[in-house]
Order: C-alpha cells, then sequence, then structure tokens
C-alpha cells in the first residue's frame, strides 16, 4: 500500500472522527432531526446530516491522497448534487419526485463525462456494443444502488457498515487488480465510514440522514462503474451486483412485497430485512451483526466468484439465489404465505 492510500485513509478518519460532535449540533441547531413515527425504530429525536461529516472526511482524503490531480471533476460535481439533495431532503423531507430528479441529474452528469458501459460481453456468444441503451442502464445502474443504500437505513449503523463490506470488497479487488485510482478512493471512503462508525453505531448519536445514505449509494455506484468503465464481461457485471447483495436483496423483495400487496412501490413500510429480524426477537445489535455477516457472506462469495471458471460462478450464483430466497421465506419478508420453496420442501418431505 503505497504512502497515498495510507495518507488518504488517516486523514479521512480523523477529520471525520473531529467533525462529527460539530455536524452533530448544527443539525440539532437547524433541526435538522428526525422524530420517532411507527416506522421507525428509535424512540427519541435524533440529529441526522451525519453524512455531511462523512463528505468533509472524503475531502480530506480527497487532497491528502492526490486524487485531486486526476479527472475526476464528472464525478465530483455529481456527487455534490447528491449531497445536495440529501441536505435538503433532511432539513425540508423532500418529496420522493423531487430526490428521484436530483438523483436523475447526478447521474446524467456522470454519463455525459463519458463513464458508462458500452460493450457487454457474454459467455459462447460474443461482444455486443449496447449503442443508446449504455445510457438507460448506466443511470439505472447509479439510481438503483443510490437508493438500495437509502432504504437499508434503518437501523443505527446498519447502512454504514453495510457500506465499509461493499466498499472494502471493491478496494480489495481494485488493489488485486493494480486499479490505483478505484483503491484510493475506496479507501478514502472506508476511512470517513469508519470514522462516523463512532458515533452511529448502537446506540448511535447521529444518524447519516438521506446526505449519508444517498453520498454513500452514489459513491459505491460510481466505485463499481468505474471497475465495469467501458466494456464488461456477463459475469464481472454480476460481481458488483453480488457485492451488493444486502441492500439489492432488501429492495427486490420490497419491491416484490409492495406489488403483492397492491402498495405503490415508493410506499413505506416496515417490513424491510432489519424490521423482520427485529419482529423474531432479535436485539437491535444483533440485527445488524446478522446483517452485517450476510454482507461478509456477499461479499465472499463475490471475491471467490471473480477468480472462478463459468461452471464454478454459475453454481455460486445458483447458491446465492436460493439462500436469498429461503431467507426471504422464512422471516416473511414478503407475506406469511409467500413459502414457494418451503412449500415444495414440505411436500417432499412430508413435513409440516
Amino acid at each position: 500500500m503505497n504512502l497515498n492510500i495510507i495518507s488518504a485513509f488517516i486523514a479521512s478518519f480523523i477529520t471525520v472522527l473531529i467533525i462529527t460532535p460539530l455536524v452533530i449540533k448544527f443539525a440539532i441547531k437547524i433541526g435538522a432531526t428526525d422524530k420517532p413515527n411507527q416506522r421507525k425504530v428509535h424512540q427519541k429525536v435524533m440529529p441526522r446530516l451525519g453524512g455531511l461529516a462523512i463528505f468533509f472526511g472524503v475531502v480530506a482524503g480527497y487532497f491528502a491522497g492526490g486524487v485531486y490531480t486526476e479527472e475526476v471533476t464528472g464525478i465530483t460535481i455529481a456527487g455534490l448534487v447528491i449531497l445536495a439533495t440529501g441536505i435538503l431532503d433532511d432539513m425540508y423531507e423532500l418529496s420522493a419526485k423531487t430526490k428521484l430528479l436530483g438523483q436523475l441529474i447526478a447521474a446524467g452528469i456522470v454519463v455525459a463525462t463519458g463513464l458508462k458501459i458500452d460493450l457487454l460481453t457474454v459467455p459462447f456468444v460474443g461482444v455486443y456494443d449496447l449503442g443508446l441503451w449504455t445510457y438507460p442502464i448506466t443511470i439505472l445502474w447509479i439510481v438503483g444502488i443510490t437508493n438500495a443504500i437509502n432504504l437499508i437505513d434503518g437501523l443505527d449503523g446498519l447502512a454504514a457498515g453495510i457500506s465499509l463490506i461493499v466498499i472494502s470488497t471493491i478496494a480489495f479487488l481494485a488493489g488485486m487488480a493494480g486499479m490505483m485510482l478505484i483503491s484510493t478512493l475506496a479507501v478514502i471512503m472506508i476511512g470517513s465510514i469508519l470514522g462516523f462508525l463512532f458515533y452511529n453505531f448502537n446506540p448511535a448519536k447521529i444518524f447519516m440522514g438521506d446526505t449519508g445514505a444517498l453520498f454513500l449509494g452514489y459513491a459505491i455506484s460510481i466505485l463499481s462503474l468505474l471497475g465495469l468503465y467501458k466494456s464488461v464481461t456477463l459475469f464481472s457485471f454480476i460481481v458488483p451486483i453480488i457485492i451488493l447483495g444486502v441492500p439489492i436483496f432488501d429492495t427486490t423483495f420490497a419491491i416484490i412485497r409492495r406489488i403483492v400487496n397492491k402498495k405503490p412501490i415508493s410506499a413505506p413500510d416496515k417490513h424491510h430485512l432489519h424490521h423482520k429480524l427485529l419482529a423474531l426477537g432479535f436485539s437491535h445489535r444483533r440485527t445488524v451483526l446478522a446483517i452485517y455477516g450476510l454482507g461478509l457472506i456477499f461479499a465472499v462469495s463475490a471475491v471467490i466468484l471473480s477468480h472462478s471458471t463459468m461452471i464454478g460462478s454459475v453454481f455460486i450464483i445458483i447458491v446465492l439465489l436460493v439462500l436469498i430466497e429461503l431467507i426471504a421465506e422464512m422471516i416473511g419478508l414478503v407475506h406469511h404465505k409467500y413459502q414457494p420453496f418451503m412449500s415444495i420442501y414440505r411436500k417432499v418431505t412430508g413435513k409440516q
């Protein structure tokens, strides 16, 4: 690990440790707080805007690590749009459409810089030029991942911890591949998140709010996109999806649940993965740690898949899909009657 990366980590980590108490006071002063309601787990008014502290850590690492010498103007401007959207939401609670507009503007800026996926290589078939599809696919990638992190931000340290696991995995894979820009950016994010977790892990003193959740989601989407830049094989496209297994898993079943229950896809509810684990009797901290564990399973699987044969990759993907489905059925993530796999098992074994 070179000196720049070490300097970037230390700068981002220490900056967040020092500045977060100031952000807490600032959030309370301007009224950027999260109030309890029937959908939320916390029982007292909590300052949010924690993402602002993470952002300051990233800025410190940006300069300490020498990233400012790289051509990252486009993704930096887009990141500021995302940050502004999150800050405004934490202060004034923007509508879902307004937040989506901010994300689309940011994604459009990224695509305009040329950071997009143009080619897709399918094994045994050939290379496909995505043509005009490159634009909606890249925009969907950025917006989808940005929102996926936001949706799991429901418990102390949950979104930050899962983001830490995801970004650490990206940093490891990028380091193995010699992708220094991605490695440095990832390490800056790691330092910032670790510093924030000192204040955000249960019992939390501050929430990251949409400022943090959207910013982390955006950062993850860009880091993974940089690794897929221009040309991508089908299986390498799947690797970042597996790394993001927990938020994508929770988001996918949230969409299915709302469709099945005939509710708007954007409608909030109290049936996410963490809600279900809490309902089963898990403590706040045990729930977070259990989801961290699931995140680590996906992370390790992604690393193995990135170095596996095609047959091995298919096997890993099938095992993960079965695991996801079984977890969803056992905890009632869609509906307590939604149990297709378990119903088949009961019929085959004769067990009830």
